[in-house]
C-alpha cells in the first residue's frame, strides 16, 4: 500500500491555523494510520511525505516540515515512538543529501534502530521524485555497463529506491486531487488507485477500512483478460 498524504494546508486553512500547524497535525495522524494498516496485516506501507519539487515552497513552510522530521527522528532514536514499540520497520525513499546533516544522522539512526522489526515496513518518501528515481537508476545501469539484452524489468527495479520492497497493490491519495504527482511512476504501473476528498489529517482508521474494502472489490488483470 502507498499513500500520497495531501491536504494538510487546506485542513489548516479551514481551522484558521497556519500551514505548518496543518503539517504538524498531518504528522500526528501517521501513527494511527500505520497501526490501522498493521491491524489489517498489511506488511508494506509507503507514505509520500515530501517531493523533490516541494523545496520550492516558502522557506518558512519547508523549515517547519524539516523541523517536524527532526522531531520524529528524535522520538525514534530515544525509543519513545509508537512505531518502534509496535514493531514498525522504517525505511527512507529518496535523497538524504539535501537534508541538514543532523537530520540525516537522526534518520539513519531511526532506520538502524527499527531494522529488526517485522510487523510492518513503513517507507517514508522524503525528497522523492519518480522521474528523478528513474533517471538515477538509468545512470547507475550505464555506469555498470550492463548489456541491453540482459536488462529486464526485474533487473531495472533493483536499481530503484524501492529495491527492498514490493510494488504497491493500491495507491491512495487523500485531499481530492486526481493525479499521482510524480510518485512511484515505475512501481505503480499496475497499482489500483483510490482517490478520496478526505484531507490527510482527517484520514482515520475508518477511512483506511473504506479504502481496503474498495480495493477488495477490484478485479486485477495485470494487462491480461480477467476470468471474472
Amino acid at each position: 500500500m502507498a499513500i500520497i498524504m495531501d491536504g494538510n494546508g487546506r485542513w489548516a486553512k479551514r481551522q484558521n491555523l497556519s500551514r505548518n500547524e496543518g503539517h504538524r497535525k498531518g504528522a500526528e495522524n501517521i501513527p494511527r494510520v500505520v497501526e490501522a494498516f498493521a491491524q489489517y496485516q498489511v506488511k508494506y506501507l509507503t507514505l509520500f511525505a515530501f517531493s523533490s519539487e516541494n523545496w520550492d515552497r516558502p522557506p518558512t513552510e519547508v523549515g517547519g516540515i524539516l523541523s517536524l522530521l527532526g522531531e520524529a527522528a528524535d522520538r525514534e532514536v530515544e525509543g519513545l515512538a509508537e512505531f518502534h514499540k509496535k514493531g514498525v520497520k522504517l525505511l527512507h525513499l529518496g535523497e538524504l543529501q539535501r537534508l541538514p546533516p543532523e537530520i540525516q544522522e537522526k534518520a539513519r539512526k531511526a532506520i538502524d534502530l527499527t531494522s529488526a522489526n517485522d510487523r510492518i515496513t513503513l517507507s517514508i518518501a522524503f525528497d522523492y521524485g519518480g522521474r528523478q528515481e528513474v533517471i538515477k537508476a538509468v545512470k547507475k545501469i550505464l555506469e555498470q555497463k550492463i548489456s541491453p539484452p540482459i536488462l529486464t524489468p526485474e533487473l531495472f527495479s533493483s536499481f530503484l529506491y524501492t529495491q527492498h520492497i514490493p510494488d504497491p497493490d493500491l495507491i491512495i491519495r487523500t485531499g481530492g486531487e486526481l493525479r499521482l504527482s510524480n510518485f512511484l511512476l515505475w512501481q505503480g504501473a499496475y497499482s489500483e488507485l483510490y482517490f478520496t476528498p478526505v484531507l490527510w489529517p482527517d484520514f482515520s482508521p475508518a477511512e483506511v477500512k473504506k479504502a481496503l474494502l474498495t480495493y477488495q472489490d477490484r478485479k486485477r488483470g495485470f494487462g491480461k483478460l480477467s476470468e471474472h
